[in-house]
């Protein structure tokens, strides 16, 4: 373990993601050691600093600090696979995007080999990385988190939402569930508008006006949600289903592929067979929780 005074973290995995957190760490003066299959994606790094390790061993006994930024945890354990002993004493914060029950499953793994595993829900594309506005949820070992917390506020703010080793990846995955669906809705817009003429550059401003009321809807009906009170007194079902079939009818006019819209009108008139018609669109949350097998 390197047992220099000077701050010193082991970054394991350079795709764009990688990279920009060795990059970050190299701009605040820690020793980086790194390790990466295809060696070659470290040439860079180490010109810049980086020293680039021959072996998963090697990256691991580096330090105690060993941060992970991978494609998914099955990538994870084949890398960690190849040195399991070497985990002993070693907190893993693992950057790497994939399920709850994956990130407790491999906590479990980590700990059986005397290691820690903190897992890490990063909130920001490679450009945010060392801006501490962005921000990465963590769950795990508070211990081990607060510990390390100021190397990990190098790459990102910081969110620990709890002990459970699977919080972080929670809070992630529903904040990608609204992230994609938001972003694709907004292309299939755009892809609408461009049938009739008008261009991306021409709707920004009307796209950014809808976007912008989003938050005081959250707001409004996040308190109802969790009473599970659906009152149509501001919005009722019956009505949605109109607004959502007018959406489908002018899509297909314009010759554009239907499915996300026509989606949520399934779940809304799903929704309305189970009695929701008079209620709010919220009611649909009734619809998620029994999913057609």
């Amino acid at each position: 373990m390197n047992s220099t005074s000077k701050q010193s973290v082991t970054v394991i995995g350079l795709g764009p993601m990688g990279r920009a957190m060795v990059r970050a760490y190299l701009g605040k003066g820690y020793d980086v050691t790194v390790w990466n299959r295809t060696a070659s994606r470290a040439g860079e790094l180490v010109t810049e600093g980086a020293t680039l390790v021959p072996s998963v061993e090697a990256a691991l006994t580096a330090n105690e600090l060993v941060v992970l930024s991978m494609t998914d945890y099955d990538a994870v354990r084949a890398v960690l696979e190849q040195a399991p002993h070497a985990l002993r004493g070693r907190v893993v914060a693992n950057l790497s995007s994939d399920t709850p029950e994956k990130a407790r499953e491999a906590a479990k793994w980590v700990a059986g080999h005397g290691g820690t595993h903190l897992t890490g829900g990063v909130q920001c594309p490679p450009s945010g990385i060392g801006d501490p506005d962005s921000a990465t949820f963590y769950s795990g070992s508070e211990e081990a988190f607060e510990r390390h917390r100021a190397a990990l506020e190098v790459l990102t703010g910081t969110d620990f939402r709890g002990e459970d080793p699977g919080l972080a990846a929670l809070y992630y995955q529903i904040m990608m569930d609204i992230f994609w669906t938001g972003v694709v809705s907004y292309v299939h817009a755009l892809a609408v508008a461009d049938k009739h003429g008008i261009s991306a550059a021409e709707f920004l401003p009307y796209a950014q006006s809808t976007a912008a009321s989003l938050p005081n809807f959250y707001a409004f009906y996040a308190p109802r949600i969790d009473a599970g009170e659906h009152p149509g007194d501001v919005d009722r079902l019956a009505m949605g289903v109109a607004s959502v079939e007018h959406i489908v009818h002018t899509t297909r006019d314009s010759g554009i592929d239907s499915t996300l819209p026509g989606a949520v009108l399934d779940l809304f008139r799903r929704a309305v067979e189970d009695g929701h018609a008079e209620d709010s669109f919220t009611s649909v949350t009734d619809v998620f929780r029994n999913p057609v097998v």
